[in-house]
């Protein structure tokens, strides 16, 4: 099968070029710190798992021509509320994550039908959700809820994958590969994948053709809600920990990476691969940064 260059894979072209350009050049500057090998590479997947999983809830939004702001705060409010849930109410992880992410999902619904049946600017809309979500999180609990690792150890230890040299993808790196996959297929090879991109396109070509476009909208929105709750939970597994203030100005990291993926803000071209390039340069970035030493990564 041979790959043809078109217009719609030249801006996935670049980001991978710019990638390796990135990559190559850490991996020069910081060899003796090994830099470039597979435990750095997995370190590097695993900081950012949450961020990418956030993020491609992220892509559908910004495709539909939309943009959701709320996200950050979700990862807090959900965070906190999943520790609170274990450590204080005693409940099974598992429910207490099905309750966070029910709180993502219905959010991220409410939202849509907002901005579709009151024709609601989605950045107010979404502005308010975010402030909504953080003031919730700080009601929940005002100071970091700490979580046993005994609890979470025994559940996740076993889909942890090991490999050659010592390196470890844990669970959420593994979690977001397969979300990735997911979304790939949704995105090209699904109705609603491609009512997303007529919507983000043109909508009133989407209208006349008769596509849901309520429907697709409140979905889109709902994912996103969804996704961003799933990453609040992911960093209860890697900080063993609940924080109100976790994912503060994640929302513009998100959006971030998934403009450096080639998605347009406009909406209706780009896609799910670009988006976790975005998240893999943003990560080299960061890492680069770190391994320097002489500017806090944290400030970017």
């Amino acid at each position: 099968m041979k790959l043809r260059l078109t217009r719609s894979n030249i801006p996935v072209l670049a980001t991978a070029l710019v990638l390796l350009a990135l990559y190559a050049t850490a991996s020069v500057l910081y060899w003796d710190r090994n830099f470039c090998s597979v435990e750095a590479a997995a370190n590097l997947l695993r900081n950012y798992a949450f961020l990418g999983i956030a993020a491609i809830g992220m892509t559908f939004v910004i495709l539909s021509g939309g943009i959701d702001l709320s996200v950050g705060s979700m990862i807090g409010l959900t965070s906190i509320t999943v520790a609170m849930l274990i450590d204080n109410a005693h409940l099974h992880p598992c429910l207490a994550w099905l309750i966070a992410l029910a709180m993502g999902a219905v959010g991220g619904a409410f939202m849509g039908a907002l901005i579709h049946y009151y024709r609601m600017p989605a950045f107010l809309v979404t502005l308010g959700g975010m402030f909504f979500a953080r003031g919730a999180a700080f009601m929940v609990n005002d100071l970091s809820q700490g979580i046993s690792p005994d609890i979470y150890d025994p559940m996740l230890g076993g889909v942890t994958l090991h490999l050659p040299g010592g390196a470890v993808i844990p669970p959420s790196s593994l979690l977001f590969l397969l979300l990735l996959g997911i979304a790939l297929v949704v995105a090209r090879r699904t109705r609603f994948g491609r009512n997303v991109y007529a919507i983000g396109g043109d909508e009133q070509s989407a209208l006349l053709m008769g596509l849901p476009i309520a429907r697709t909208r409140i979905g889109v929105y709902t994912i996103s809600g969804l996704l961003a709750a799933l990453a609040g939970v992911v960093t209860t597994f890697t900080m063993t920990s609940g924080d109100p203030a976790r994912g503060v100005g994640r929302e513009l990291d998100a959006i971030a990476v998934v403009v450096i993926g080639g998605t347009l803000l406009s909406g209706g071209v780009g896609g799910v691969f670009g988006t976790f390039l975005g998240v893999l340069i943003f990560g080299t970035i960061k890492t680069a940064l770190d391994y320097d030493g002489r500017l806090d990564s944290s400030l970017l």
